[in-house]
């Protein structure tokens, strides 16, 4: 039986995971579950973001799954996922029916998630500030083998996104061993400012993107827009034993509490999870409830739709078959 840890969060943490929990615990006799703090609830009540009892639990845990985290989300997120070299974050970016959307889009990206500039490697010297970028042949070889898997069960097709032109040591260090590690596929790469503008021209032309770290932030949230919004938008952390899911939104302070927040990212998370597991069944069943629910108009209000998070949630877990 596998170990999930469950971390709700903050913001509408709570009231998406929970959302969440309904659809998982459709399968809940796969899982010892168990639930834990962290992020600005526990800074507020512990004086620490990562408690040492919510450490244990993660260590102690197969797999992780995580509503998000506000200010403290260096101290959790990154700890996470630096601490278990959840090496490699995946955002499948992809059109639901009848959602609104800037375009058709459908791909996969396949972001580096511990190295780069978001080691938090950071110094203040006088006045002067300083940020360490990181790129080594170990992590760049390891995400860009995580690009080649999903390229073979798609259309054998990777971008390798970065700014070699400006960046020419380390960026072209990622852009040089990405494509060594590719051979055999169809490979070509872009410049993330262009990558930027053709996901909004064009998206179709993108289908798996490996990226480093932070040009993968930026660039997923803007890919999730153009499906129709952060509030579809799962996400997963791949380590070699372990990994996190979690939603690619933030905490949204400003509708917590209200029970609009969209609960179907964390639920596609959720699907991530389950498919991580090995349970492609049950990927495929949350998947198939969350696209009958929508063309049901059990939806939130950010997608034209009348019901709150936890409605959403309850109808999706009752879909499942």
């Amino acid at each position: 039986m596998r170990k999930l840890l469950v971390i709700p969060g903050d913001g509408i943490g709570p009231e998406v995971v929970e959302a969440a929990m309904y659809v998982i615990k459709a399968f809940g006799s796969e899982l010892e579950i168990k639930v834990a703090e962290a992020g600005d609830v526990a800074l507020n009540k512990y004086g620490t973001a990562m408690p040492p009892e919510t450490l244990r639990l993660a260590d102690l845990a197969d797999v992780i799954f995580k509503g998000p985290i506000g200010e403290s989300a260096f101290d959790v997120t990154s700890l996470i996922r630096s601490r278990y070299v959840l090496y490699a974050n995946i955002r499948p970016v992809k059109n639901l029916p009848s959602v609104p959307a800037v375009r058709s889009i459908d791909c996969v990206f396949v972001r580096e998630n511990v190295e780069d500039v978001y080691i938090g490697a950071e110094y203040r010297v006088g006045d002067v500030a300083i940020a360490l970028k990181i790129a080594t042949e170990k992590g760049t070889r390891r995400v860009a083998r995580v690009a080649r898997k999903y390229a073979e069960e798609r259309k054998r097709k990777v971008t390798i996104v970065h700014k070699a032109n400006v960046l020419r040591v380390v960026d072209g260090f990622f852009r040089d061993v990405a494509m060594e590690e590719l051979k055999g596929l169809e490979v070509d790469q872009m410049y993330v400012d262009a990558a930027a503008m053709e996901l909004v021209r064009n998206p179709t032309r993108f289908d798996v993107v490996l990226t480093p770290n932070q040009y993968g932030d930026i660039l997923t949230d803007l890919a999730a827009q153009v499906a129709g919004g952060l509030g579809l938008a799962p996400s997963g952390n791949i380590g070699d034993d372990k990994a996190m899911f979690e939603p690619v939104h933030g905490a949204a302070f400003d509708i917590a509490g209200k029970g609009i927040a969209n609960p179907i990212a964390a639920i596609l998370s959720a699907a991530m999870m389950f498919e991580w597991m090995g349970m492609k069944n049950a990927a495929e069943s949350i998947r198939r409830a969350v696209e009958r629910a929508i063309e049901a108009g059990v939806k939130t209000p950010d997608i034209g739709g009348h019901h709150n998070t936890r409605e959403v949630g309850k109808y999706i877990a009752s879909l499942i078959s």
